[in-house]
């Protein structure tokens, strides 16, 4: 099943391997430079069936941090077209971007933030720092709401004319939407806070923005966190309850993340950690879903994938030790996958 192909819209995956998004903090005012040409490169000679280019600020203060990656203007999205072309003309795999903003928890560098001067001014839902000794950020208006929205579909409008196969949204790990999504960071009062649908709207009026750029040759993924690991916060339950509402926005697969909202939450850590999470989405609402999170094994990988609890396999550390992991994995289990030509007296025979 790990070597078996999967299609969203008209995007089919040759395998079940992610690269999930990773931030390389390597970038020069968001543009992606020979390091990532090499980095997304390599991983696509590895046979991965997908590759998802790491979080893309939607605008400068969408960024985590100033080195972050972002697709705001014609010059960053210019750099990443030349990365997809290369994926394309010399492999099998498709290869996605995430989209985001940080909200609240940009401005930073080495997990601390830093001054305005030297940063920006951070953003929210509401007036509440992720850390208590950080500067209060500033509380988007109605109109500001709306011009963040448009952010995203610009973005995935430059995305989809750079030619990536996927788009995610990233509304986990305690970032901008994730922060309307939890009930801890967003005690607005207007339609954007309070009850579930209305903290839910940011993240709605986003997907029907960005699907409006989409189209059958462009597939749209969204990452929430399943769980931030907090009495009274995000859960599980309305986890499995947007995503059932994402699946008729036309969403065509929910990546399961958990955690980053709430500053010191207690997550108790394990390989597959996060799996229980993608399969009670996946079987409870009833749409694809990606499992991440301590999944560093092929044979695992196959497991979660039989036992019905994923449709795809994120994988994050352990393609960063392991470029060629998907390539690996064909060889334990016999199967075949997608090697260059270049390289073909190193294979070994299935």
């Amino acid at each position: 099943m790990l070597y078996s192909p999967i299609k969203f819209r008209n995007v089919e995956l040759k395998n079940r391997w992610v690269m999930s998004p990773m931030c390389m903090y390597s970038c020069e005012n968001g543009v992606a430079n020979d390091f990532h040409f090499v980095h997304y490169g390599s991983r696509a000679q590895g046979g991965t069936g997908l590759l998802i280019v790491e979080a893309s600020g939607v605008e400068p203060k969408g960024r985590i941090t100033n080195h972050c990656m972002g697709i705001w203007n014609d010059e960053q999205a210019d750099a990443l077209q030349k990365i997809v072309e290369f994926v394309h003309k010399n492999s099998e795999s498709k290869i996605g971007i995430q989209i985001a903003h940080a909200g609240r928890k940009g401005s930073t560098w080495e997990n601390k933030q830093i001054s305005e001067e030297e940063g920006w001014e951070t953003l929210a839902p509401s007036a509440i720092p992720y850390h208590p000794t950080e500067r209060i950020p500033h509380v988007l208006s109605l109109e500001e709401i709306k011009e963040q929205i448009q952010n995203f579909k610009n973005a995935a409008k430059r995305a989809v004319n750079a030619g990536f196969d996927v788009v995610e949204i990233h509304a986990a790990h305690g970032y901008l939407i994730h922060q309307f999504l939890s009930p801890l960071s967003n005690v607005r009062t207007d339609e954007y806070g309070g009850g579930f649908e209305n903290r839910i709207r940011f993240l709605l009026e986003i997907v029907d923005a960005v699907n409006e750029e989409l189209n059958e040759n462009v597939a749209l993924f969204v990452r929430i966190s399943g769980t931030e690991y907090a009495e009274n916060g995000w859960d599980i339950d309305e986890s499995v309850e947007l995503s059932k509402i994402l699946k008729t926005h036309n969403v065509d697969l929910v990546d399961v993340s958990s955690g980053g909202n709430i500053h010191g939450a207690k997550i108790s850590v394990f390989d597959g950690y996060q799996v229980p999470f993608s399969s009670a989405i996946r079987n409870q609402a009833h749409v694809k879903t990606g499992a991440v999170g301590l999944i560093t094994k092929t044979e695992q990988a196959e497991e979660i994938l039989q036992n019905g609890e994923a449709d795809l396999i994120f994988v994050a550390r352990e393609i960063l030790r392991n470029p060629y992991l998907a390539v690996h994995g064909s060889f334990e289990m016999k199967e075949e996958t997608f090697f260059p030509h270049q390289y073909l007296r190193a294979k070994i025979s299935s």
